[in-house]
């Protein structure tokens, strides 16, 4: 069995910004509908995975915003353009088959995390499609994270990676088990996170592997040789140990649908309806021929 999560929202405005001034007649904005279906289709036709789901951010954790206030702060609003266009996306989503996902109050990393675990037990693969630093973390033997960022692809013709362990550890310098550790230091300017001060990803990585992890690197910041690193380590010690705890990924939310629901089953006359509606004429004919496939008793590949 192959569960695959999606990060709705950061596919959600990925593909508003790669694809501009996309309208039907209405003047109504498709582009960011547009681009997620075209990469949600080409997630279940490379992976054919037997589960799925989308999952999207529903608010923030209590436990980060008592530790950090201004976590988040510094983001701007989601564009109206894009606001608009989520709901048709979930109903995008829906039509192809995908449950969405959400738990109210929590991020989706979180629950991502969660359902990771849970497929575990169930001894599932996981392969997650993100490029949230958060989630690498999860990375092992039955979880892998889809991409196709090219410098992550490389010279393949698939047009995607399957990122394990191995290419994990190559990207971030350390396992993927040590990667909250790392930016536990370095802080995340994404998130408003504020780390220890001129510490970046090599030397936070350096100091991890030296010192086995964060916890110990605290317990031990005499034995830090550089000086001035010294200081930098001890006067940010507080701060480190709340980011440790900010950047810990909550895999045991409880999941709003078992994972053994997360069949796929698409529906062809959903799709026609959406392409319609958005005015996708090549995406119409195609489901309108796999429609009229499945009236005759036939089903055509979906994906």
């Amino acid at each position: 069995m192959r569960l695959l999560l999606v990060d709705g929202h950061y596919y959600a405005y990925r593909s508003f910004f790669a694809i501009q001034g996309l309208k039907n007649s209405k003047g109504e904005p498709t582009n960011a509908v547009f681009g997620f279906v075209k990469a949600l289709r080409k997630m279940l036709s490379d992976l054919k995975p037997d589960l799925a789901a989308v999952v999207w951010d529903a608010g923030l954790p209590e436990r980060r915003m008592e530790l950090l206030p201004t976590y988040k702060q510094q983001r701007e609003e989601t564009p109206d353009d894009l606001q608009t266009q989520l709901p048709v996306i979930e109903e995008a989503v829906t039509a192809l088959g995908v449950q969405n996902l959400s738990l109210k109050g929590h991020e989706a990393d979180d629950l991502i995390a969660a359902y990771a675990a849970a497929a575990r037990k169930d001894k599932s693969g996981v392969v997650i499609a993100t490029n949230d630093k958060d989630i690498y973390a999860l990375v092992d033997t039955g979880t892998q994270i889809y991409t196709t960022n090219k410098s992550d692809v490389g010279d393949s013709k698939d047009g995607y990676a399957l990122l394990g362990a191995t290419e994990v550890e190559a990207k971030w310098g350390v396992p993927p088990e040590l990667i909250p550790d790392v930016l536990a230091l370095t802080g995340d300017s994404v998130d408003n996170i504020p780390g220890v001060e001129g510490v970046g990803p090599k030397t936070a990585a350096k100091l991890v592997l030296e010192h086995g992890g964060v916890a110990k690197l605290l317990g031990e910041i005499p034995a830090i040789k550089n000086e001035k690193l010294r200081a930098k380590v001890e006067a940010a010690a507080p701060r480190v140990r709340d980011n440790m705890e900010l950047v810990r990924l909550d895999d045991t939310l409880p999941l709003p649908v078992p994972v053994k629901e997360l069949r796929i089953a698409p529906d062809a006359s959903a799709v026609v309806a959406l392409a319609r509606k958005c005015e996708f004429r090549s995406l119409l004919a195609e489901y309108e021929k796999l429609a009229e496939e499945k009236s005759r008793g036939s089903q055509g590949e979906l994906f």
